[in-house]
């Protein structure tokens, strides 16, 4: 279904980024990987991409830098020949308690609105032109923490949820042509929960499937979105095991 199709995947050298990335890949597209810092695990998921005979090329932008964005997202569209899915995957957080208060510092806030908010738009936007040329889909990777106001810490859930609230707008903005949905997992066994085992555990008790997400089955469901889902923009579909019913 997405065989020679062009896809930009932001955070794509590890995980969720990277299993949508290997997902797209077995199907036949054009791979774009964004990093800004994880240069060895980009460098290790081009290769796997490789493997499976698909074309893939890396970009490292910081995603808060907007001049940055548009120079990536102008080469990409050069170097492949244009554009039809982008996925916004990078993302911030912290781990601090919502009761703290005090902790939830100026500086935490902001960085974390820098990337998950305002990188997310800047990517949309740089990305908009040529998406409206191919008809293209945009897939904002949120979460469940911006539905709940659960999650890492309090900036992180209100962070996805303004996250929602631009992918509902975008799909409204870039409608007809293009395609703009969320896609909301709960817990994924990724490096951000790296050593918190027991929370994770406790979590996947209380899910009707009883466990997490891999970063696979967010894959799977940003790839449904894309090649199978032609009649849904706008919606952010929770990908969390049954946790947030």
């Amino acid at each position: 279904m997405l065989k020679g199709k062009i896809a930009l995947i932001t955070g794509g050298g590890t995980g969720i980024g990277r299993a949508t990335a290997l997902r797209f890949a077995r199907a036949g597209a054009v791979i774009a990987i964004n990093y800004a810092h994880s240069e060895q695990e980009a460098l290790a998921t081009k290769k796997e991409i490789e493997a499976t005979g698909a074309v893939c090329r890396l970009y490292k932008a910081d995603l808060t830098d907007d001049a940055a964005v548009r120079a990536m997202t102008t080469q990409v569209a050069a170097d492949a020949g244009g554009l039809d899915i982008l996925v916004n995957n990078a993302g911030r957080t912290r781990f601090i308690d919502h009761a703290d208060l005090e902790g939830m510092k100026e500086e935490y806030w902001d960085e974390i609105f820098a990337l998950n908010v305002k990188g997310t738009f800047f990517c949309c936007r740089a990305a908009a032109a040529e998406l409206r040329r191919s008809r293209g889909v945009i897939v904002n990777i949120t979460s469940i923490a911006g539905l709940n106001g659960l999650g890492s810490c309090l900036a992180y859930s209100a962070s996805k949820a303004a996250e929602i609230s631009v992918t509902k707008s975008l799909a409204r903005v870039l409608a007809p042509e293009v395609r703009v949905i969320g896609i909301a997992p709960g817990i994924v066994t990724t490096r951000w929960v790296k050593g918190h085992e027991d929370h994770i555990a406790h979590l996947a008790g209380g899910t009707p499937l009883g466990r997490v997400a891999e970063a696979e089955d967010v894959a799977e469901a940003v790839y449904g979105v894309v090649a199978h889902g032609g009649f849904i923009t706008g919606q952010n579909i929770v990908v969390d095991g049954g946790a947030f019913i």
